[in-house]
């Protein structure tokens, strides 16, 4: 039985131009975090990620949700999670401050993340083995379907969910060989264009296989500069995908896409506001063959359901500490597989939770075994940081979702 709640804002300093994009170009990684604590000493940690300011208010509001589990059994909880999220999400007062979107749903990711945390933990094993240990009938017990009824309901899900079952055990050789990784932290947007080029000769040297490079300067031919120093660093077999942080106009997006297309980008990331589906829409359909990469700003699984719906993301990076946290991000891979689309999630928590997502994914679901994004700055403040060898993450065999902090 859950006892008591806590919650903490954590902040770290980022050095010497790390972290800086198009957008943020000072930014502070920061965790809004909720601390479950049960009757056999158990503690379940769930993570929402903030660039610092602001943070004080998501830690304000995940006391709203998580007071209201105290005295319940973690294992009652996750037997119809789905309706727990429902009614966290649809609160008559916090839902008029989003809905589904904001400080309260980073909240609501936050304890649901503690929730899946303290339950993987009771049981002892690690979350992705959890998952994917869970029966189909269980899985769509933690889920919300509300508001997806014309392309996914629950019986819909359960038959995909059903039919991959059989090929389940095929699929967990990638708890062997490792779910390979992709390296961001090469070409921060404040890098001098000589520290891009020589972090994309380590990333390689360290076996990294894909890398990205953080575009959107306001000097364009910066940008085609720098795209085509990583293209020459890195070679032709090695993937590059270009991230611009929303910081285009649909003008100015197609005009760069379009300038950009002779370094053979993997895929052209947040070029638009986030919003704005109908302008990727647009731009997807003017850089063909080239593909976007959508979802690191995208909220809720509606939001999801609608890029989804108009063909125009190639890739879906759903994260999950952006949308409601775990129970959110189940969904709408599903959703993706139903639509055909890869999930390559944004790891704002630095891919501590995310290693263990997209194992699950791909065993449970059926979802290709691509990539996960990594980023090396906050390894040090976990209890049990990931382990990436030869460009690849290692699977995790700690019980949890792997999300502990050391203590201040």
């Amino acid at each position: 039985m859950i006892l008591r709640t806590a919650t903490e804002d954590r902040r770290f300093p980022l050095l010497n131009g790390a972290g800086s994009d198009a957008v943020h170009k000072n930014p502070q990684y920061a965790y809004a975090v909720t601390r479950l604590m049960d009757d056999s000493g158990i503690s379940g940690t769930g993570l929402a990620f903030t660039l610092g300011e602001g943070n004080e208010l998501v830690c304000k509001a995940i006391q709203f949700y998580a007071e209201q589990l105290v005295g319940k059994d973690i294992e009652e909880i996750m037997a119809d999670f789905g309706t727990t999220f429902r009614c966290f999400a649809n609160a008559q007062q916090f839902r008029w401050l989003g809905p589904h979107k904001g400080v309260v749903h980073l909240a609501l990711a936050s304890v649901t993340n503690a929730c899946f945390d303290l339950w993987a933990k009771k049981r002892g094993v690690p979350l992705w083995k959890l998952l994917v240990d869970l029966s189909p009938e269980a899985i769509i017990n933690l889920l919300d379907f509300s508001y997806l009824d014309e392309v996914l309901t629950p019986s819909d899900a359960l038959a995909m969910l059903q039919r991959e079952q059989a090929q389940r055990e095929n699929r967990q050789a990638i708890l062997r060989e490792g779910y390979t990784a992709y390296d961001t932290s090469v070409g921060w947007f404040n890098y001098s264009d000589e520290e891009v080029v020589r972090n994309c000769r380590i990333a390689v040297d360290k076996g990294f296989r894909a890398l990205k490079l953080k575009v959107g300067s306001p000097d364009e031919d910066r940008d085609v500069r720098r795209a085509m120093l990583v293209r020459e660093a890195a070679g032709n077999t090695i993937k590059v995908m270009l991230d611009a942080n929303q910081q285009w106009s649909l003008p100015q997006a197609i005009r760069m896409c379009n300038r950009l297309r002779d370094m053979n980008p993997y895929w052209i990331e947040e070029p638009t506001h986030p919003d704005d589906i109908l302008a990727h829409e647009v731009l997807a359909d003017s850089i063909k063959p080239f593909k976007l990469a959508l979802g690191e700003h995208v909220p809720n699984s509606i939001i999801f359901k609608n890029y989804l719906q108009t063909g125009c993301a190639g890739f879906i990076q759903v994260d999950a500490v952006r949308v409601g946290g775990v129970s959110e991000f189940l969904l709408v891979s599903l959703l993706c597989r139903k639509f055909g689309v890869p999930v390559v999630p944004h790891v704002g928590d630095m891919g501590q939770l995310h290693q263990h997502l997209v194992l699950a994914n791909h065993i449970v679901m059926g979802h290709e075994a691509l990539f996960l994004e990594h980023i090396p700055h906050l390894k040090q403040y976990f209890v049990h940081p990931v382990n990436i060898e030869h460009g690849v993450y290692r699977t995790p065999q700690e019980a949890g979702s792997s999300c502990d902090l050391l203590p201040l």
